[in-house]
């Protein structure tokens, strides 16, 4: 019995270090940039947000007068269109200016329960504990690969986080399969359908504190010009 017993022991502490643990081998216990495996664009996408303050899942000043709400799904090839080609725009000119408040929503859809977009949003979301969430989102986004095709792994999402400046890893590792990471994207998910958001990226924009709508129609993607267009609109009442 006493063999049996520590068996089970041995086999929940192996099961309990497991993946996590793996992927992080090889890699630097803190993360940079410059590394020799980092990714592709990795300290383009870390200098984008320097000087910005992070708090969470919150991007700028909290004194902003315009708030912009981002459901986004971490293998959504629009979303990626979207971080790639409008997102700096928006955080040079509105956000690191203090007139914008970026509240992002690392919401999962594609492929349903269990897909990548579920375990995905996980490190994304273990960032955010750390304040380094943009920089990771940027990071992968700058590097995502075909939707649905088995790119994101603990492998990868490791290598995203050790391309984050300043980003703890081994914290890191323990934050992505943790109870307060997995309520806090239960709490996205009761968001999305509360705002009966249907697809990524889907922004809101409003009056911080105020009412935020959405400004797309039904079946359209954001655009920089539409985003651009909403967020000065707020700003004349201001």
């Amino acid at each position: 019995m006493l063999v049996i017993v520590i068996a089970i022991v041995l086999a929940i502490v192996l099961a309990s270090g497991g993946s996590s643990n793996n992927a992080t081998k090889g890699l630097p216990s803190t993360g940079s940039c410059t590394w020799a495996g980092a990714l592709d664009g990795a300290c383009a996408a870390n200098n984008l947000f320097k000087g910005i303050p992070q708090n969470k899942l919150v991007l700028g000043k909290p004194s902003a007068p315009v708030e912009m709400q981002m459901f986004i799904d971490v293998q959504c090839p629009i979303c990626q269109r979207y971080e790639v080609d409008s997102l700096p725009t928006i955080v040079q000119k509105y956000i690191k200016t203090g007139k914008v408040q970026l509240h992002l929503q690392p919401w999962a859809f594609l492929g349903g329960a269990g897909s990548q977009s579920f375990s995905g949003r996980l490190g994304l979301i273990a960032a955010t504990f750390q304040n380094k969430g943009f920089d990771y989102a940027k990071v992968l986004y700058d590097n995502q690969g075909q939707e649905e095709s088995g790119w994101l792994t603990s492998d990868e999402m490791a290598r995203i986080a050790a391309s984050v400046n300043g980003l703890n890893i081994s914290q890191w590792s323990k934050d992505v399969n943790s109870s307060a990471a997995k309520a806090i994207a239960a709490d996205t998910d009761a968001l999305a359908s509360q705002k009966q958001v249907t697809g990524t990226p889907t922004i809101f924009i409003g009056p911080t504190g105020g009412r935020l709508h959405d400004i797309m129609p039904p079946g359209y993607a954001p655009t920089l010009q539409i985003t651009e267009t909403a967020i000065n609109k707020v700003l004349t009442k201001a």
